[in-house]
């Protein structure tokens, strides 16, 4: 059994460690609250967009337009998928990013041409290292993610959808559901696809009739891709939150573990503490029957 002293040394390195996943629990809980507040804040604005792209295609489905494209006639083994990863700067948060990655290398497997575009210094560090496509130059931070950012990426990704470098555009985040349940998702940005906008109306609604100037290719060419950039930004802030979660997550249940351990370790100490004191007292009775003896 270690000794009284090596027992407090031990306790004392344990009780530090607890303060540091102490502090990090209530600065992600901070970051996290803050970041829900910021998308609850701008998701009317992008529930319009979606809601003026339904209004057109409900009064004219017919409508042809290079981001409903499907390019049905590229075989599946021969389109380019481009995919938006979202992992994190750091680690100590659970299983966020590792779920992220083997999502992302399920996907690499499937048929077709894969282009990665990592955000996060975990995701970029460990697909550095493996045999994929990954774009060098696509360097993002995913810490305190803001529309400017958002917007970027998706000019981005649309200027290679709209050349042909691209026939599918994805992205892979971290959905949070609640406190303690979080989600792995993998959605499609590019192509649109109408059905998604087109909810089923009773045969009897009357219909206004509205007029696109200076046409609906025109309207739809700048509210596509705004509504874009309000998709890649919600799922931004929602990793970012659920990163957060996480995170709050490990440091209490570190927190938690480390109150257990100090629990048993202050048993130990007590039986040394104990122990030392018996032997000193049994050390005391056996010198005073020497001296009686002689």
């Amino acid at each position: 059994m270690a000794n009284a002293k090596e027992i407090q040394a031990r306790m004392k390195s344990i009780q530090d460690t607890m303060k540091i996943t102490n502090a990090m629990y209530m600065i992600s809980s901070s970051k996290m609250k803050k970041a829900k507040q910021v998308l609850a804040d701008t998701e009317p604005y992008f529930y319009n967009l979606q809601s003026a792209i339904s209004r057109i295609l409900r009064h004219m489905p017919d409508v042809e337009h290079p981001f409903f494209d499907e390019r049905i006639q590229i075989p599946r083994q021969e389109r380019k998928i481009g995919c938006i990863i979202v992992t994190a700067d750091k680690g100590l948060a659970g299983a966020y990013n590792h779920n992220v990655i083997k999502m992302t290398e399920k996907m690499v497997e499937e048929e077709g041409h894969h282009k990665l575009y990592v955000l996060g210094i975990v995701g970029q560090q460990y697909f550095r290292k493996k045999d994929v496509d990954m774009d060098e130059q696509f360097h993002y931070t995913v810490q305190k993610p803001t529309m400017h950012r958002a917007r970027v990426i998706a000019r981005e990704v649309v200027e290679k959808f709209l050349d042909g470098e691209l026939d599918e555009v994805d992205i892979i985040y971290t959905e949070m559901e609640n406190a303690v349940s979080m989600e792995t998702k993998r959605v499609q940005l590019l192509p649109l696809k109408k059905a998604a906008f087109m909810p089923k109306l009773p045969a009897d609604v009357q219909q206004e009739i509205i007029h696109m100037v200076p046409s609906t290719k025109d309207v739809l060419d700048q509210v596509i891709p705004n509504y874009i950039t309000g998709n890649i930004y919600g799922c931004l802030v929602e990793s970012y939150a659920s990163e957060h979660n996480a995170r709050m997550t490990a440091m209490q249940s570190s927190t938690d573990n480390a109150k257990e351990m100090l629990h048993d370790l202050s048993i130990q100490y007590n039986r040394a503490r104990q122990a030392a004191i018996t032997q000193e007292i049994t050390e005391v009775i056996a010198g005073a029957k020497a001296q009686k003896r002689k």
